[in-house]
C-alpha cells in the first residue's frame, strides 16, 4: 500500500502526473491516450508522456518545459478535490510522528473530512494495520473515498469507513476495540473522551486537531478531568521557508503559520491515577472567570481540578 509514489517505471496510461513549469506552478493531471494538457502556454499531449521515464522534461507546444513527476502525497493532499477542509501536510506529518502511528496499528479517526488525513493514516499503518474513519457528512465521506482510491488506486483493505456519529457508533455491537490510536479532526472533541478512553487500549494515545485556542483549552481539561489519561500536551508547528540563491540566503517573506492545534495524551491503565503534575500556573489561571465557565459545564470547581490556592495564584514550589 503505496500509493502514487511507489509506483516505478515510466509513465503509463492512467498514472497521476504532476507537471511543474519554470515558475514552479505545479499541474496534476491523469494520463490517457489520444488527450492533451492545455494551459495558455500552449498544448502538451499525454502520448508525449506515456512511456517517458518519471523526471522527463518536456515541452508544450510554445516551448514551456515542464518537470514531469509522481506527486508526493503532500501535493497530492494540497491538489485534491475538498469537501472539508484537508489537514494540511506539516501537521498530518506531525500527527504520524508524534502520535507515533507505526505500521500494523489500529487506528480510529474522525472525522474523515476530504480524505487527506486517512490517507497519510493509511500508508503509516500498512497492509497489517487497521484505520477506522468516522465521518458525519454522507457528501465528504464520497468525496474523501474518491481522494483514497485516487491516490491509492484502490479502496484499501486497511480501511473501514463509516458514515455516522462516532460517539454512536462506538456505542454498537460492532464498535472497534483495542485500537492502538485515536485521531479525532472535529468540532467538539471533547465530548467523545469517554468512549474513546474504553477503546483505547492502555498505554494508547489520543490526538486531537482543533483550531482555535478555546478549543485547545476544552479539550486538555476535559482530558484531565476524566482522568484516564495522563497529563496531555499541545503545540502548534509552523514552517518557514528559505530563499537561497548564490549569497542572498534569508528566510521566505511568506511562511506556513497558524493551520491548527494538536493535542496528545496517552492512556492510563484501567484503575491507575495519574500523578499530580507540580505546575506554576499564572495568576488568575484559575480565577473566578475559569471556576464560573467549569461550573456552567456541570464540571464542578476550580479547586477540584487544580487545587484551592491555584486561582489566587499559589503554586507549590518546584522540584522533587
Amino acid at each position: 500500500m503505496t500509493g502514487i509514489h511507489g509506483r516505478r517505471g515510466p509513465f503509463g496510461d492512467g498514472d497521476i502526473v504532476q507537471l511543474t513549469d519554470p515558475k514552479g506552478r505545479m499541474h496534476t493531471i491523469t494520463l490517457k491516450a489520444g488527450s492533451a494538457f492545455h494551459t495558455h502556454r500552449g498544448r502538451l499531449d499525454h502520448d508525449d508522456l506515456i512511456g517517458s521515464p518519471e523526471g522527463s522534461v518536456v515541452r508544450s507546444t510554445s516551448g514551456t518545459a515542464y518537470v514531469a513527476l509522481r506527486p508526493l502525497l503532500l501535493d497530492f493532499t494540497l491538489s485534491m478535490k475538498r469537501g472539508a477542509t484537508i489537514v494540511y501536510p506539516k501537521d498530518a506529518a506531525q500527527i504520524v510522528a508524534q502520535a507515533d502511528v507505526f505500521p500494523g496499528a489500529r487506528v480510529i479517526e474522525a472525522g474523515a473530512g476530504s480524505g487527506s488525513l486517512s490517507s497519510w493514516l493509511l500508508r503509516a499503518v500498512g497492509d497489517k494495520g487497521k484505520v477506522y474513519s468516522f465521518e458525519r457528512r454522507e457528501d465528504f465521506a464520497a468525496i474523501a473515498r474518491e481522494n483514497v482510491r485516487r491516490y491509492f488506486g484502490e479502496v484499501p483493505e486497511a480501511w473501514e469507513l463509516t458514515v455516522g456519529d462516532l460517539n454512536e457508533a462506538l456505542a454498537g455491537p460492532d464498535a472497534p476495540t483495542g485500537v492502538d490510536r485515536v485521531v479525532l479532526d472535529m468540532l467538539a472533541p471533547w465530548e467523545c473522551i469517554g468512549p474513546v478512553a474504553e477503546a483505547l487500549i492502555p498505554g494508547g494515545l489520543f490526538c486531537a486537531y482543533v483550531a482555535t485556542t478555546t478549543q485547545v483549552s476544552r479539550v486538555v481539561e476535559e482530558l484531565r478531568e476524566h482522568g484516564s489519561f495522563y497529563e496531555p500536551h499541545a503545540w502548534e508547528t509552523m514552517v518557514r521557508n528559505w530563499h537561497v540563491e548564490g549569497l542572498a540566503v534569508r528566510p521566505d517573506h511568506r511562511m506556513i503559520g497558524h493551520t491548527g492545534f494538536l493535542v496528545t495524551a496517552r492512556r492510563l491503565a484501567d484503575g491507575a491515577e495519574a500523578p499530580e503534575r507540580r505546575r506554576r500556573p499564572a495568576k488568575g489561571a484559575y480565577g473566578e472567570d475559569w471556576a464560573k465557565t467549569r461550573e456552567g459545564r456541570g464540571s464542578g470547581s476550580a479547586g477540584e481540578s487544580a487545587g484551592e490556592g491555584a486561582g489566587n495564584g499559589a503554586a507549590e514550589p518546584a522540584g522533587d
